[in-house]
């Protein structure tokens, strides 16, 4: 938690009216995540309860409250992605990248990250690609029509090593 960043971040937002949502989404795109530090700091500046910005945090689904990998992995388990063979894509996922189902983070989020926080997997409801199931996104990036055998292929675009 570098204190100048956040200081930064604070006063960028002092006067706006939607200025914890602001601030948390920016701390959040540098960090990649909002850490318990980052939190209390942040609650004691805008002289806040943290269990007060702790619930605006955990209320929206975007923000995350643990280390998440530098790329974020999400499979959508949509009705067309599940019938097409989302939750297998899902488990070799898992295999592939060395996490195990049921690591679920302590904000009760599916969220789960590689031990060099290099992959963070995830799942989605639904990307709105029901044509192309089942679908993956890494990071920004769509894949459609995904198979088990294309999965190496793709995360070695992303630097993954078996």
């Amino acid at each position: 938690m570098d204190k100048n960043l956040l200081n930064g971040i604070i006063k960028k937002y002092y006067d706006s009216s939607g200025k914890v949502l602001g601030i948390l989404e920016d701390i959040q795109e540098e960090e990649k995540y909002l850490s318990k530090e980052s939190l209390a700091y942040v609650a004691n500046r805008l002289k806040m309860p943290l269990s007060q910005l702790y619930s605006i945090a955990t209320f929206y689904s975007f923000f995350n409250l643990n280390p998440v990998g530098e790329h974020i992995i999400s499979v959508c388990m949509g009705t067309a992605c599940h019938v097409k063979g989302a939750p297998q894509i899902l488990k070799n996922l898992e295999y592939l990248l060395g996490i195990k189902e049921g690591d679920v983070t302590e904000d009760g989020k599916f969220m789960l990250t590689t031990e060099d926080r290099h992959f963070s997997l995830n799942t989605a409801r639904c990307f709105g690609c029901c044509s192309m199931a089942p679908v993956i996104r890494i990071d920004e990036k769509l894949y459609g029509y995904v198979n088990l055998g294309e999965l190496p292929k793709i995360l070695k675009k992303y630097g993954w090593k078996r």
